[in-house]
């Protein structure tokens, strides 16, 4: 009877937690499973994004800079092997080349907001802005984009379920005419508890430029004391 091999040792601890669910969230939306399934792939034009990536994982990690034809300009990158890791990725529905065809995931509730906090650092925005055409009317949106409508609309079930915010998807080309992406976005009161849900711990990781957008918006609501959104 031959030898068996050693088993392969993960670099990242698997065990669910705050953090680790903002990691998955980053991954589901800027990173990936290389196709060999052997090692995990991160990109971002944001250095505090990258430095981010690896403290939620707890883990230490080369960081060059790669031209991502994907978002059109240089950026960061952190690639690393993980069989197991890569592994439980697959198991939770995050597969190589998913852009596109991405689905539901396998996430817990209690820590649902913390992923999606991933979700939005990866792939969201928000936006605001006095509507000129209502006196006192300020507008205030948050948004995530995906590459596939599977994932918009299984996202909005989630949220919807665990929060009883429904938003809406809507399709949008990209320049160039190339493939469809999908907007999932929430406006107005909605815009604004969600942002609350997912900002619950202020001591939470997150990109620094995205959380003081929002509470810039949010800070002018809370000085007109929610009569801004009158329309």
């Amino acid at each position: 009877m031959g030898k068996r091999g050693s088993k392969p040792k993960g670099k990242v601890k698997i065990k669910w937690s705050s953090n680790f669910a903002y990691a998955i969230g980053l991954i589901a939306t800027d990173g990936n499973v290389r196709g060999s399934g052997r090692h995990v792939s991160f990109v971002s034009k944001d250095r505090e994004q990258i430095k981010n990536f690896l403290l939620s994982l707890s883990i230490e990690s080369k960081v060059d800079k790669t031209f991502s034809g994907y978002k059109g300009a240089w950026a960061y990158r952190v690639q690393f092997g993980d069989v197991l890791f890569c592994n439980f990725l697959k198991s939770i529905g995050i597969y190589p080349a998913k852009s596109l065809t991405m689905g539901k995931l396998k996430i817990p509730e209690e820590y649902f907001f913390d992923f999606l906090r991933g979700c939005f650092d990866g792939d969201g925005c928000s936006y605001s802005y006095w509507d000129p055409r209502w006196k006192s009317s300020f507008m205030f949106y948050i948004g995530f984009a995906s590459g596939s409508i599977s994932f918009a609309t299984w996202l909005q079930s989630i949220i919807a379920k665990f929060s009883g915010l429904y938003g809406h998807v809507s399709a949008h080309r990209k320049k160039g005419g190339e493939n469809n992406y999908y907007q999932l976005r929430y406006s107005k009161y909605e815009a604004m508890k969600l942002a609350r849900l997912m900002y619950k711990n202020k001591r939470s990781i997150k990109l620094t430029r995205k959380y003081l957008k929002i509470e810039k918006s949010l800070a002018i609501v809370h000085k007109h004391k929610g009569r801004v959104f009158t329309k």
